[in-house]
């Protein structure tokens, strides 16, 4: 059985290196990021992927079953450690760290290799996210992208980095199935979306309600910034526009809101469910 090292100083590189994780310089600098807590790291030991580092508390981590994997994954080269509390605390991103943080690298959730591990299907609507910077707005919405059985979510440069700590949390387990192309340009997106496909921007000012479109073909939803709305370039592709109608007086909902609403709808159209 491998030796687990038990790490007690601030000062250890494992330490440094996960803690620089927290920062987009960090992330690509290392080309990994950080995954907090047993669901999370359940989730993507699932998912095939296997991580470089893991750091966990004996005194805070119960869950006996991954407790028993992580030991399969030290014995098979992964570096493994245990960490007092106070490390964990400092290595984590949470103010109630859960045990357990992890490093993985950018290439075990790579968009092709995902897509190769994913049950065949037609799946007809691409999200494209238009500079949606709040970090829980992104997660979530990659969620519900997920649930909603998208093909893959494009994100302009101005969006927040999908992983980011705070959207790997909120996205609770989609990094690890679902296609994602983060820093995207207008140009390149246009020429990745199929020519037949309808380009559409979710806005409160379009005539039509989203309930009217023909969600079943090919589709490229785009969602703009909440505090922005959508850039001229998203304005200038788009073939078709759609709001949601509101009661009350409310003009606008958050974008994870608006994108979930239209998602599903989708998903009600195309009568299945996973």
């Amino acid at each position: 059985m491998a030796d687990i090292t038990h790490i007690t100083s601030p000062h250890n590189p494992r330490v440094g290196f996960l803690r620089a994780l927290h920062t987009a310089k960090g992330r690509a600098q290392e080309q990994s990021w950080l995954i907090e807590g047993p669901h999370l790291l359940w989730e993507g030991l699932r998912a095939q992927t296997r991580p470089t580092v893991i750091l966990y508390d004996p005194e805070t981590l119960s869950h006996a079953r991954l407790r028993r994997e992580i030991e399969g994954l030290a014995n098979s080269g992964v570096e493994v450690a245990t960490a007092t509390t106070a490390i964990i605390a400092r290595v984590a991103e949470t103010q109630t760290p859960q045990g357990i943080v992890a490093a993985l690298p950018f290439d075990a959730v790579r968009p092709e290799f995902l897509r190769l591990r994913r049950e065949e299907r037609l799946r007809p609507i691409t999200l494209a996210l238009d500079g949606v910077q709040d970090p829980g707005n992104v997660g979530t919405i990659l969620r519900s992208a997920l649930a909603a059985d998208v093909d893959a979510v494009y994100l302009t440069p101005q969006c927040a980095d999908p992983f980011a700590p705070k959207v790997v949390r909120s996205a609770s387990g989609a990094h690890f199935h679902l296609p994602l192309y983060p820093d995207q340009q207008w140009d390149a997106m246009r020429d990745q979306f199929g020519q037949d496909s309808q380009i559409v921007i979710a806005d409160s000012a379009a005539t039509d309600e989203y309930a009217a479109l023909d969600l079943t073909q090919p589709t490229v939803l785009i969602i703009g910034s909440e505090a922005h709305g959508l850039s001229p370039q998203a304005r200038q592709l788009a073939t078709r526009s759609i709001h949601i109608s509101m009661y009350n007086g409310v003009e606008s909902l958050n974008a994870a809101i608006a994108a979930s609403i239209i998602l599903f709808e989708s998903v009600r159209q195309r009568g299945t469910g996973g």
